[in-house]
């Protein structure tokens, strides 16, 4: 085979048979083979492989035209690496250009000894930027090149703890801030990320809560749910000045979505207490300015983000997540049943349009997540107030939403049982009261 190639060693080409004094013959299992014209002294300076193969120590090879020829057997993957090795032992520059043939050329440049090109292959593995696909592949082949080809794994090496919660809480200040909404992708991109860091997949979370994380993340947290009741009250009261009613939504609708994925950081971290204590505080006030533009006929985003926040809330409250005190759970099944209930009879109804195409989509999870939330919080409250609730159910025209059944079979087969077990206790109690 003859090798077309610019770049020279001095005078002597590869590929050039009128110059060359030794031939490699590079054959395959399968049948393959070529015959490259080089030149023993580059293959001796450049190579240990082939400087062992052509010194007086080896066994004495074939000839080929009064030439030595080196037979070098390979598998047929790695057929034109190998030439590209031979390539490279004449060239100067890198002549690398893509990371599978960096890899591909590594594995038989160690195999035959090439210093040079490990080390050229190591430089720009290192340097260049990787797919998802191509880190398995050097995950495969880099650790069995040696202690030379270890560097380029340095980016794939595991991080001290340390580097993690600075970066995580560098994180957690810049998505629960108010940055310019010219920066609203990158906030959307920190507020995923830090998710990821703490979710439990086929791995394990990259980072653990601790002490600091937790009370680093509850403050600037604590600031963000201050900028939404100081935004609620200028909605409620107050208007300020050179802000239009419009901007306050615009602005209301980005924190509500903001608290929706906070809700879930402060869930894995389990400090979801105080916002769920916030929002059962200043639940009336988002009432009236929800409800205000639901009045109006516009059924929207932030009436969707509500409900999501909600509906996280209520979960936590009714699941036993963040214990509450009885009247303060009362209370938040009295304001946001009715609420909800409205909200559902509206999303039922309205015509499907741009604005609300987006929440329709995702519906069925979040009224069936609210359903199980007043079921579940309901069942923690007296009988009495159960009773109450029920029959407010049982009287109102949308009793299909949310369906209390479950609640109602409970709350029947409860009061049933009550009964016999206060008839017991009573006859315990005439029973020690004779004795004595």
């Amino acid at each position: 085979m003859e090798i077309s190639d610019k770049e020279s060693k001095g005078l002597k080409k590869i590929g050039d048979r009128s110059t060359s004094d030794v031939v490699v013959k590079i054959r395959t299992e399968e049948g393959r083979d070529d015959w490259i014209y080089c030149h023993s002294d580059i293959l001796i300076n450049k190579s240990k492989y082939f400087a062992d193969r052509l010194s007086d120590n080896w066994p004495t090879g074939q000839t080929l035209d009064s030439r030595n020829c080196v037979e070098v057997h390979c598998q047929e993957s790695d057929f034109e690496y190998y030439l590209t090795v031979l390539r490279l032992l004449y060239i100067t520059s890198d002549g690398i250009s893509s990371v599978k043939s960096a890899l591909g050329t590594l594995r038989v440049a160690v195999e035959l000894g090439c210093s040079q090109i490990v080390s050229t292959c190591v430089n720009y593995l290192e340097a260049v930027p990787w797919e998802e696909s191509e880190e398995e592949d050097i995950l495969k082949i880099i650790p069995a090149m040696g202690p030379q080809a270890e560097q380029i794994l340095a980016r794939l090496q595991p991080v001290n703890r340390s580097a993690i919660v600075k970066i995580f809480l560098s994180a957690v200040h810049f998505a629960t801030s108010s940055p310019p909404s010219s920066t609203n992708d990158l906030k959307t991109s920190a507020q995923e990320q830090l998710e990821y860091m703490l979710t439990e997949d086929d791995d394990v979370p990259l980072l653990t809560a601790d002490d600091q994380i937790r009370l680093e993340t509850r403050q600037c947290v604590n600031k963000m749910l201050a900028r939404f009741i100081s935004l609620v009250e200028s909605l409620l009261g107050d208007t300020q000045e050179f802000v239009t009613e419009v901007e306050k939504m615009d602005s209301f609708f980005a924190i509500l979505t903001d608290l929706s994925w906070v809700f879930q950081i402060l869930s894995k971290l389990e400090i979801s207490r105080e916002f769920v204590q916030t929002w059962v505080e200043i639940s009336t006030s988002i009432l009236k300015v929800t409800e205000h533009k639901l009045l109006k006929g516009e059924v929207n985003g932030i009436n969707s983000r509500v409900l999501e926040v909600t509906s996280k809330v209520l979960e936590a409250i009714g699941y036993g997540n963040v214990v509450l005190p009885t009247n303060k759970r009362l209370h938040m099944v009295k304001i946001w049943l009715p609420f909800v209930r409205l909200m559902k009879c509206w999303f039922d109804s309205v015509i499907s349009n741009e604005e609300t195409d987006l929440f329709l989509n995702t519906h069925t999870e979040i009224w069936a997540s609210l359903q199980s939330a007043f079921v579940s919080l309901i069942l923690t409250l007296p009988s009495g107030d159960q009773a109450e609730i029920l029959v407010e159910w049982l009287e109102n025209n949308q009793i299909r939403y949310p369906d209390l059944t479950e609640a109602f079979e409970v709350w029947c087969r409860r009061s049933k049982v009550a009964k016999r077990r206060l008839g017991m206790l009573d006859g315990n109690n005439n029973k020690t009261s004779k004795t004595v």
